[in-house]
């Protein structure tokens, strides 16, 4: 009975996680270029109340007899599907469609960054940065310039930005590949971490590289069918735990009372 109540202690904890994940997904289900979450369990070590043992001729052998005392929870990943388009009209809104990030940099701290979130800006000296003045970078790895007397702006598909109708690229956007994405680290405000900072730039529809498309932003690909549906698992499973925790309680209570 004690093991049942820690079980339980488990298999609530767990689900507590998973439900913090499921509300956090909700939360973003209107972020621009937001990744979806998951939680995975798996079992804890078990107890062995009798060890297995095997004949030398095959015959007798006995089974092992194990008690598992719950779970726990073994990752949490996030999931990298494409998010949907939305036209905005808007040239410096854009998104990538297929793999890589757009990659952006804080000057100060020379810390390198992975976003999906492609709502750019220009800033009084022409660089161009995201929402909160991040640098964004080119396809050679640079911060981007295209100056201030600026009065039309095109980009196209392979990232490449005109400036004042001329037919010469001023810049190139440039797209980062991870081979792992599920590797990178959330440091919030739609940004990632590359655990070795190093900067991965290239053009885009590059190397397998997706193709940039200005006037549109990615958005979040949470599925609100499936995150209501993995609430409702997740309550009557965190339910049952308690009730396990409950039960086993009334158990002992019924030892305790063999006294009387």
């Amino acid at each position: 009975m004690i093991r049942s109540l820690y079980s339980g202690v488990s298999g609530m904890r767990s689900n507590q996680i998973r439900m913090d994940v499921i509300g956090n997904n909700i939360a973003n289900v209107n972020t621009t270029g937001f990744k979806t979450s998951r939680v995975n369990f798996q079992e804890m070590f078990s107890q062995n109340i009798r060890g297995n043992s095997i004949s030398n001729i095959g015959i007798n052998s006995v089974n092992p007899s194990q008690i598992g005392l719950g779970q726990a929870v073994s990752s949490i990943d996030s999931f990298f599907a494409q998010g949907a388009m939305q036209v905005t009209g808007r040239t410096l809104d854009m998104a990538v469609d297929g793999n890589g990030f757009f990659m952006l940099q804080d000057a100060q701290s020379g810390q390198n960054y992975y976003t999906r979130d492609g709502a750019f800006y220009l800033n009084t000296n022409g660089d161009l940065v995201n929402s909160a003045g991040l640098y964004v970078l080119d396809s050679s790895g640079n911060a981007i310039n295209l100056g201030t007397d600026i009065s039309a702006l095109r980009i196209d598909k392979n990232g490449k930005v005109y400036v004042n109708g001329s037919e010469t690229e001023a810049a190139i956007i440039g797209i980062g590949i991870v081979t792992n994405p599920e590797g990178l680290l959330r440091a919030g405000n739609n940004l990632y971490v590359v655990p070795d900072n190093t900067p991965n730039p290239g053009e885009p529809m590059a190397e397998g590289r997706g193709v940039l498309l200005s006037g549109n932003l990615e958005m979040s690909n949470v599925d609100l069918t499936n995150e209501f549906a993995n609430m409702i698992v997740t309550q009557r499973a965190y339910q049952a735990s308690a009730r396990v925790i409950t039960t086993s309680d009334q158990m002992l209570q019924e030892l305790v009372d063999l006294k009387r």
